[in-house]
């Protein structure tokens, strides 16, 4: 058996069920071991057409080139595709991208395909599924080759769907706003689509980024979390901003892929954009993280009303003069001057509380977070935690956020790492002062830490 790779298009018809079938025809000469997402693309060469529908798959097959053309000629013409001109559009198309590492130029089939570097209509689902591929002729991976394109006309149409244990899917009833406060503590995961994360745990750098995500995602419902918060942009000390079209892109394949398996989980979108959040709750998110309330984006108030999507409001007063960086223990604020530590952050929060209810947010639908991290020195960190009582004070429920933050690191001096006894700590105070949610990256010892911290101080 040869490792083969096939790009396929559609733009006639119904595309997407064109896709499915050509696929479904390929067995049993072709085994498909792999299929990329389905992107929506610009027509190439000939403009004056509809959009295209592309995806690549990797799969395994005995027959030879030649053979392959003709296999997959028959399933053009069982698909109903017209001989039209050069470019023109098409009910499907099927192209041999690699067969193997074999090189080839005849008459009828060239492989390597000949204009592979140069789509990114091919390039782009392809480094999906083959990223580390090495082109024989170019003697480049896929990936470069992609990054060396511009891509920015590829556009997500339905994220591949990787698989999730089925007790998961069936492991519980997504819970439904507004829970039951008081209660219980709830926990939230944390996914991050970045690659630069302070705790290490970015899944950007993974090759298959959104598989990577659903696959944690799976582990953390196992583990117990009840909501996960899904976010592309790092707010760490020294982080460097992403435009939003980026963030998009990072996060809404992500989202659509858990929606669409139906993970029974509050998923929550990491951002301060407008335009992210609304993309976001488009592909299926259910709640807002803002790490600005509502400073960042004046918009957002009205995304999170449109929508009556929970909105969590978080003081921040990060500034990046005021950060200073360690190598070992990461980034931490030095130069946050406050008079009144819980008297500002109380009273700038109620005046992003305000924002939201001027734009037509809910009361019930606004959650609080102090901001533990954010804009404050270790040892206001260390008071914040302690007062966390006079955050609930406020009549919100609320958000806290501690996990592997440096001003746990800096205490122990431990690096991110090496901080989940710290954070454990962190946590069961928090819940002990009235916190409902802990959102978390370990979750489950946290799940754990929050059951047992629960049965100490939520007893009846």
């Amino acid at each position: 058996m040869t490792a083969i790779y096939l790009g396929l298009g559609s733009n006639l018809g119904d595309r997407l069920q064109n896709l499915q079938e050509a696929v479904r025809l390929l067995a049993p000469e072709v085994q498909v071991s792999g299929l990329s997402s389905v992107y929506e693309t610009e027509p190439w060469g000939y403009t004056d057409q509809p959009r295209f529908l592309n995806l690549a798959l990797a799969a395994e097959t005995n027959l030879e080139p030649q053979e392959l053309l003709v296999h997959l000629k028959q399933i053009e013409a069982e698909l109903k595709r017209e001989t039209t001109f050069r470019n023109g559009p098409r009910t499907i198309d099927l192209d041999i991208l690699f067969y193997g590492n074999v090189v080839m130029d005849t008459p009828d089939l060239v492989i390597p395909h000949p204009r592979l570097a140069e789509r990114a209509f091919v390039l782009v689902p392809l480094d999906e599924i083959a990223p580390g591929f090495v082109h024989p002729v170019l003697h480049k991976t896929v990936h470069d080759l992609t990054r060396q394109t511009d891509t920015s006309s590829v556009l997500l149409f339905q994220a591949a769907t990787p698989d999730c244990p089925q007790e998961v899917l069936n492991s519980r009833t997504k819970l439904e706003y507004p829970l039951a406060w008081g209660s219980r503590t709830f926990v939230m995961g944390i996914i991050n689509v970045t690659p630069d994360s302070f705790s290490g745990d970015g899944l950007l750098s993974q090759p298959d980024t959104v598989k990577a995500a659903v696959e944690q995602a799976c582990r953390f419902i196992q583990q117990g979390a009840d909501i996960l918060d899904i976010g592309g942009e790092s707010t760490r000390p020294g982080s460097q901003p992403v435009e939003a079209e980026e963030e998009m892109q990072r996060v809404v394949p992500v989202i659509r892929a858990m929606r669409q398996l139906g993970l029974p989980v509050i998923l929550s979108i990491d951002t301060y954009k407008a335009s992210v959040a609304e993309a976001a709750l488009q592909a299926g998110a259910d709640w807002i993280n803002d790490v600005w309330a509502l400073r960042g984006d004046p918009d957002l108030a009205a995304v999170a009303a449109d929508h009556r999507a929970p909105i969590i409001l978080m003081h921040n007063r990060s500034k990046p003069n005021d950060a200073t960086l360690d190598l070992r223990l990461g980034g931490r604020y030095v130069g946050a001057k406050y008079d009144d530590l819980l008297g500002e952050i109380r009273q700038e929060l109620l005046e992003s509380v305000s924002l939201a209810l001027g734009a037509g947010v809910a009361k019930d639908h606004i959650i609080l977070d102090a901001g533990i991290g954010f804009g404050k020195t270790v040892d206001q960190n260390l008071e914040l935690l302690n007062r966390q009582n006079e955050i609930c004070a406020l009549g919100y429920p609320v958000l806290l956020g501690p996990s592997r933050k440096s001003f746990i690191g800096y205490t122990l001096d431990a690096p991110p790492d090496q901080r989940l006894e710290g954070t454990a700590a962190t946590v069961a105070v928090g819940i002990s002062r009235g916190v409902d949610i802990i959102r978390v990256h370990d979750v489950a010892a946290m799940v754990k830490v929050a059951r047992m911290t629960d049965a100490i101080v939520r007893r009846k």
